[in-house]
């Protein structure tokens, strides 16, 4: 039986959908379909069942899936430890990360990765959904703060500071806090996150915290807008190191709290590199993992 087929059906389960599977491959839906229907007259079973609005498994197609998955597993593995033979990583890496971090901290890394490895293709999914890997066919992602158990094996990337930021103009005209309670009486530029939209927590060098109310009058869920509204005077903010350095060392932003560690949410935030929990992990996937240590933990 051939593997594509096998695994255009994992896929389907996980995904839920023809369409979906059509949009990662690159394929029409109802090559999909004949595929399916195809490994159903061979089998000589009926593996979904099919309405006008949804696509669910039946019981054969559930113990079939259950079966196969893990053997689909393990030849993927095979495949790619024969490839890994030639000491050169080849084929797709597919990544995930969200928006602001991918374009801050992963795209400018871009060239240089692929001038080490030209025989590699890399397909990079910026989005702030959380992706299902195995669904995604996901190879590695970024994800940003506290880890959520999980099957997924997750290495440390790097630790997550967050700084409350202000333009030279904003604190000009505004008024520069002298401490932390002073923000109450600053317009703040809000994430939609609980926490961040509601307090922000602050933590002095003896160790004591202390949590702060925020107000403002713009949420925005990007990050690299908050930052691009902050330069332009709109209020204070509270963003991520990694995204603000270079406007710190350009003085187009202000640390108005360098005393203080500054949160909203947990002090112990970082960024993570998660992959699929496997036996084997391919060399393109090793190769990715080093880089981006090595480049961003200089």
């Amino acid at each position: 039986m051939d593997l594509s087929v096998l695994q255009i059906f994992v896929e389907v389960i996980r995904q839920g959908s023809f369409a979906a599977v059509a949009r990662e491959r690159n394929i029409d839906p109802s090559s999909v379909s004949r595929t399916i229907a195809g490994l159903e007259k061979e089998l000589g079973v009926r593996l979904f069942q099919r309405t006008t609005r949804r696509l669910s498994p039946t019981e054969a197609g559930t113990a079939y899936f259950e079966r196969i998955e893990p053997l689909i597993e393990e030849m993927q593995q095979a495949i790619n430890a024969t490839i890994d033979i030639s000491g050169k990583p080849k084929g797709t890496l597919r990544v995930t990360a969200s928006v602001s971090f991918g374009q801050k901290c992963i795209v400018p890394l871009l060239p240089e990765f692929g001038a080490m490895y030209p025989e590699l293709t890399v397909d990079l999914l910026l989005t702030d959904a959380v992706v299902d890997l195995l669904a995604e066919r996901i190879d590695v992602a970024i994800r940003l703060g506290l880890l959520a158990d999980s099957t997924l094996i997750a290495q440390q990337l790097l630790r997550t500071y967050y700084r409350v930021c202000a333009s030279p103009q904003y604190l000009q005209q505004c008024g520069y806090p002298q401490q932390p309670k002073d923000i109450q009486q600053h317009n703040c530029l809000l994430f939609p996150l609980p926490g961040f939209r509601s307090r922000w927590i602050f933590r002095n060098s003896k160790g004591i915290t202390s949590e702060v109310p925020v107000q403002g009058r713009t949420i925005i869920s990007n990050a690299i807008a908050l930052e691009q509204c902050a330069i332009a005077g709109m209020g204070l903010t509270l963003l991520p190191k990694w995204l603000i350095d270079d406007d710190l060392e350009a003085g187009t932003l202000v640390d108005v709290f360098p005393s203080y560690e500054v949160t909203a949410t947990d002090f112990s935030t970082a960024a993570w590199l998660l992959y699929p929990s496997r036996a084997y992990i391919p060399l393109k996937v090793r190769a990715f993992i080093e880089f981006l240590k090595n480049s961003m933990q200089q």
